[in-house]
């Protein structure tokens, strides 16, 4: 488009206040330099716009026909900036967001519906990933992370911490026994994870004063395959407590080792790209997120 906004304004003025001396004074300009911004548009579009008189200026035929398009551009440009300004103060569109399907199912899902009740014009999509996924190419606006980052493209905020527990159901104790010390946990059924091997570090010392490895007896890619097998008394396994609160508070699940238990704990992020800017429905559903964890905390 080789047209400006500025020229448009420009012209639509001179035509409402009749001259271009009026018209500099409404645009706040000089009078030459509104006779050029005009005097341009006519040079770009190759044809009269105005015809200028000693007295007055005159719309052409292609003048009046271009007043009506210029006029209907001009109108758009003003709703849609008033509707970027009104999604400010008031939320509204699609909101894709990404986490994995604990972190959905225990965290975000829970607080959607009081998420609705106060910003009812965003429409929520959900979509759950085990793995890191690319925002872009799963077109997410935003994605919840546990754990350290690497990706230094993502712009992070950070959203809270999450302790990790060794956990067993009272089921699995009844018929193995309670394990008071680590060197027990050997001659117990552990459930870990496939991948990565790091959360297979437990919050014990090993021998070596460093955290204890595990090598389980189960494993799974998903933490909420190891949270149910173990509520149905499988094995102990160590998880999260954003995983595991509602299970602890009710005893289904019951904590071990608790005076060797050391404070380790997976931090929270909300992640977006940098190159993107950060829309209104991503800024309240975040608050939404740090406000409910705030109030209500995992441990």
């Amino acid at each position: 488009m080789k047209t400006t906004l500025d020229e448009l304004q420009a012209f639509v003025a001179v035509v409402d206040t009749g001259s271009i001396t009026a018209a500099s004074e409404l645009l706040d300009q000089t009078v030459s330099a509104t006779s050029r911004t005009l005097g341009r548009l006519e040079e770009k579009l190759q044809t009269t716009l105005l015809r200028r008189t000693t007295r007055r200026l005159e719309l052409t035929e292609e003048g009046a026909a271009f007043l009506q398009r210029a006029r209907a551009i001009l109108v758009s440009v003003d709703e849609a900036e008033e509707l970027m300004a009104a999604r400010r103060v008031r939320p509204a569109g699609r909101l894709r967001v990404d986490a994995a399907t604990p972190f959905m199912l225990h965290v975000l899902v829970p607080l959607v519906e009081s998420f609705r009740a106060k910003y009812p014009e965003v429409e929520l999509e959900l979509h759950s990933h085990e793995g890191i996924v690319d925002l872009i190419e799963k077109r997410s606006d935003v994605a919840f992370r546990i754990g350290a980052l690497k990706d230094s493209s993502l712009h992070a905020r950070p959203v809270g911490s999450s302790r990790i527990r060794v956990l067993a159901s009272p089921g699995y104790l009844a018929r193995h026994g309670t394990p008071t010390d680590t060197q027990q946990l050997a001659q117990h059924v552990l459930l870990g994870f496939t991948q990565p091997e790091s959360l297979n570090d437990w919050p014990l010392r090993d021998s070596s004063a460093e955290l204890l490895r595990i090598q389980p007896a189960i494993s799974s890619s998903s933490g909420e395959t190891l949270r149910h097998m173990a509520l149905v008394g499988l094995g102990i396994v160590c998880l999260s407590d954003f995983m595991t609160r509602t299970d602890r508070e009710s005893g289904a699940l019951l904590p071990l080792l608790q005076d060797q238990l050391l404070d380790v704990r997976q931090s929270i992020h909300a992640v977006y790209y940098r190159n993107t800017a950060l829309a209104a429905r991503i800024t309240c559903f975040v608050d939404h997120v740090v406000d409910t964890l705030r109030e209500r905390p995992f441990d």
